[in-house]
């Protein structure tokens, strides 16, 4: 069962770490050429925009967003491009872009195919999208809905992209748990390292010889938030 949803899911067997958007997107621009130009898509307070000048430094890099978010609210961040938008339509020409970038956005959308519809126009032939969403993340943030990983891949195909890879990020558990604790900032650790359930997820992995492919299924399962990259054909 679990090397079916590997394959259904489109989970990579390379390895079993925990992930996030922003660790796929330094991966994607290690095998890719010629990104010269980013939209960060629900950039929010624009702190994407320094990682991605230190990943990519001739990269022009544009954040777009609603105008009216808690996020929006508190960016203090110059010297940078920000545009907004409708939170469907994106005001840039078709094939503008090599790169969009998404992270922990599309839980927040009430239209996701009409916005990933507009995604793929603005993405040039063979662009990518790599990001992360919520799956089993409490409500935060305005948040409307959250994703199975077999159910974003199904959101993609309709919108007319094609899902790469899918991997874990933080488990869900642990997510619960800081909400109800008030949000401590001791659990922020958990985005830059193996959080509590997805390590013992892995010691199960290890003890029972499943392969890493395997391993990332169950921690998909169970996880709070996962990143993708997905493709424009």
């Amino acid at each position: 069962m679990l090397k079916k949803l590997a394959r259904d899911w489109h989970v990579p067997e390379d390895f079993s770490r925990q992930t996030s958007s922003f660790s796929m997107a330094e991966h994607l621009a290690g095998r890719m050429t010629g990104i010269y130009k980013i939209l960060d898509l629900g950039c929010g307070t624009g702190t994407s925009a320094d990682f991605f000048k230190k990943i990519i430094p001739r990269a022009q890099w544009i954040g777009l967003d609603i105008e009216e978010s808690p996020e929006v609210a508190s960016r203090t961040k110059t010297g940078a491009e920000f545009h907004s938008f409708d939170g469907i339509n994106i005001p840039f020409g078709d094939n503008s872009f090599d790169l969009i970038f998404s992270n922990q956005v599309l839980e927040h959308v009430r239209h996701p195919v009409e916005l990933l519809k507009e995604a793929r126009r603005v993405l040039k032939p063979e662009g990518f999208m790599v990001g992360s969403t919520s799956h089993l993340e409490p409500y935060h943030s305005f948040s409307v809905r959250n994703y199975t990983p077999y159910g974003f891949r199904l959101l993609l195909e309709e919108s007319g992209l094609h899902l790469e890879e899918i991997r874990p990020g933080i488990d869900s558990l642990t997510l619960i748990i800081r909400l109800g604790l008030g949000r401590p900032k001791f659990f922020s650790r958990w985005w830059r390292k193996e959080s509590p359930l997805n390590k013992l997820i892995s010691l199960f992995g290890k003890l029972s010889w499943k392969s890493h492919a395997e391993i990332n299924v169950l921690k998909l399962i169970f996880c709070g938030q996962f990143a993708f990259i997905a493709r424009k054909n």
